[in-house]
């Protein structure tokens, strides 16, 4: 079995009509270039549903899948709700297929507190981001310090679920 670096890509907001949000389209879309470069031998796609059917794992997987990525090269895992979910529920489709090194997909601003939790899971894991593609809001802002702040917590607490 090919033992190359796998990419575990992050769910986010799956709009009303069972649209991408464009950080679940950026998510997914990245995911697929690294499939398409080579520089991953699968993908799997984590999330659950949220507001809005269909899955998170469904939307990313169909955009993978137009963006030239085989269908057997995609895996979905549809239940996980939040960022320690995502890694721990993708844990078994992980080692089913024999990944030992993860390459987590999500944004940039979002990778650092996903590394830190899969390595604590035991996973070799690195990211690989897409570009910030948007302007910086207000809102943008909230949700970065929001997550350095959730980093810390996660940090401090040694969270492992």
């Amino acid at each position: 079995m090919n033992h190359g670096p796998v990419a575990l890509v992050l769910g986010a907001a799956v709009w009303q009509g069972g649209r991408a949000s464009p950080s679940l389209r950026r998510r997914a879309g990245h995911a697929a270039q690294l499939w398409l470069d080579g520089k991953v031998r699968a993908i799997v796609v984590s999330g659950g549903v949220g507001l809005h059917p269909p899955s998170e794992a469904q939307v990313m997987a169909a955009i993978c899948i137009e963006a030239g990525v085989p269908e057997g090269a995609v895996f979905r895992e549809e239940q996980a709700t939040n960022t320690w979910e995502n890694i721990e529920r993708s844990r078994a489709l992980l080692e089913r297929i024999g990944a030992r090194e993860v390459v987590i997909v999500t944004d940039g601003y979002h990778a650092p507190r996903a590394r830190m939790m899969a390595r604590r899971m035991g996973l070799e894991a690195r990211s690989d981001c897409p570009r910030r593609d948007y302007p910086l809001t207000w809102g943008m802002v909230k949700l970065r310090l929001r997550e350095a702040m959730a980093y810390l917590y996660t940090w401090s607490r040694g969270f492992t679920g």
